[in-house]
């Protein structure tokens, strides 16, 4: 994109506490601590060490005060050695951001000797404090280590954190109710509050209001054409039209920065078809293109759950991410006769599509401002595109990706897939945003997960490999029903197992 720099994305600051239980030498747990920091550095990690070492209550609110002055809103907590499992686990129930746990491993076969952390057991300790306060944490799958692995584990905790940090702190704002037939994306706004994002829904109308308001802000519009200009180049064949989607763009902004209210971030979920086209003139497509490339997903068809997954693989990635159909299959003609389908069969594979939502960051070069062939065909058959143009069409960039989902089911019950795979560099053949997806696994997960449990057929896409941060991000905010694809030895739930093995 031409204003390629996210926005609305939080910072995370970490904050580092030690823990040392007061039959272990406290000395140990600064050693260890003063050893970790320069690690921390070399992995990357911004982050306050704490002068305080909990050694019991009063040490904990002293260290919350600390982390409080320093601006710290997400901690590890680092056991030097066995720490005071009640004492530790008062300064996490009250410390008011994401947490990580962490213990120091025995350095060498010369600590034995006197100078064992015994962390594995105060770890176990810990952990059974964690459960009867209701705390959750984000806790390794390795978090006994010496100093270079616990560091490399704080850097992944701090993409993590800020998705739970993002979403603690977002606003969803609708446009419209969904369209008709689209009920499948199911949207109850208690899982929301639950997690402490506010919601504030609008109409059609409110739209049209602001997009009328916004005329007045002549000059940031004709500035919002100018660089809608620069990132088409000669990929716009409607000159008249920038101007026109410059002022929704103008719009949505001005609303989002008047409306943010308790919030510091915001997604929009707005509804874009029938009668948006007809009021305004044009298709929001490229305009939610722009603001999604930038930090500000606006999720199509009013879906607030997919606007919702986006943000979480924007924060997961610091990359742009998209919000696609599971479309179509992909005929075998269309693939050439050696195709590398990166680990997966035949079957697997899927068209993924919108009609023009996704940034041109996301797209190959070949991207160029069009219309919508399927509105066309129901509201302009016999004339040349006008209030059906406004998309932004082109393959969807090959490499590696995460087809991610975090959703309420119709029982208001909070789950969430994340699959990995990659997008293939051939040519979909078809229009739209669409790219050829290639998820090893992906047809009985398909099955099993996405159709077994109801999921709606909007999926995030982040252009990454980030499996791994938002399966723990998803977990930390209360999440444990996690689909992932399973290799064909592993059944899902429900799978009938002698149609299984007889395939």
């Amino acid at each position: 994109m031409a204003s390629n720099k996210l926005v609305n994305i939080p910072e995370v600051k970490l904050g580092v506490v030690g823990v040392s239980r007061d039959c272990f030498p406290v000395s140990l747990t600064k050693k260890r601590l003063a050893a970790l920091g320069p690690c921390l550095k070399k992995a990357g990690v911004k982050a306050h060490i704490s002068p305080i070492v909990i050694e019991n209550e009063k040490d904990a609110l002293a260290a919350l005060d600390d982390m409080a002055k320093n601006g710290v809103n997400a901690a590890l907590v680092y056991l030097g050695n066995f720490g005071p499992e009640i004492s530790t686990t008062i300064f996490m129930q009250k410390f008011p951001g994401p947490l990580m746990v962490a213990a120091a491993a025995e350095e060498d076969k010369a600590v034995l000797a006197s100078d064992r952390g015994d962390a594995l057991c105060g770890l176990l300790n810990n952990s059974y404090n964690q459960h009867l306060r209701g705390i959750r944490s984000y806790i390794p799958q390795h978090p006994v280590g010496l100093p270079g692995r616990t560091a490399s584990q704080a850097a992944d905790f701090i993409d993590i954190a800020r998705v739970v940090i993002g979403l603690k702190n977002l606003k969803v704002f609708t446009f419209g109710p969904r369209p008709f037939d689209f009920l499948a994306c199911n949207a109850p706004v208690k899982p929301f509050y639950d997690l402490g994002i506010e919601v504030m829904e609008n109409s059609e109308l409110d739209l049209y209001q602001c997009f009328l308001a916004a005329a007045d802000e002549k000059k940031w519009i004709k500035e919002v054409a100018a660089d809608m200009e620069k990132e088409l180049g000669k990929r716009n064949p409607y000159p008249d039209l920038p101007l026109k989607l410059a002022q929704l763009e103008v719009a949505l902004l001005k609303f989002m920065d008047a409306n943010l209210g308790s919030r510091q971030f915001a997604v929009f979920a707005d509804k874009c078809w029938p009668a948006f086209e007809k009021t305004f003139g044009f298709v929001p497509c490229y305009v939610n293109s722009r603001l999604t490339g930038r930090g500000i997903p606006v999720g199509c068809e009013v879906d607030l759950y997919g606007a919702v997954s986006e943000y979480m693989a924007i924060c997961a990635t610091l990359e742009p991410a998209t919000l696609l159909d599971i479309n179509n299959s992909v005929p075998d003609d269309i693939l050439p006769k050696k195709a590398d389908l990166k680990g997966a069969s035949k079957r697997d594979l899927f068209m993924g599509f919108h009609c023009g939502n996704t940034c041109s960051d996301c797209l190959k070069a070949d991207y160029a401002l069009k219309y919508q062939l399927i509105m066309k065909r129901g509201m302009e058959p016999d004339k040349e595109p006008n209030i059906t143009r406004g998309t932004l069409e082109g393959q969807i960039k090959p490499g590696p990706i995460t087809f991610f989902r975090f959703q309420a089911n119709s029982a208001g019950k909070l789950l969430s897939y994340i699959a990995e795979g990659k997008v293939l560099d051939i040519p979909p053949r078809t229009f739209g945003g669409t790219g050829i997806f290639a998820i090893p696994n992906f047809a009985r997960f398909y099955r099993h997960i996405l159709v077994a449990k109801g999921y709606p057929h909007h999926g995030a896409v982040a252009f990454a490999k980030a499996g791994k941060i938002l399966f723990e991000a998803v977990k930390l905010l209360g999440v444990d029903d996690i689909g992932v694809p399973l290799p064909d030895h592993l059944p899902y739930p429900g799978e009938n197992l002698f149609e299984l093995f007889e395939e």
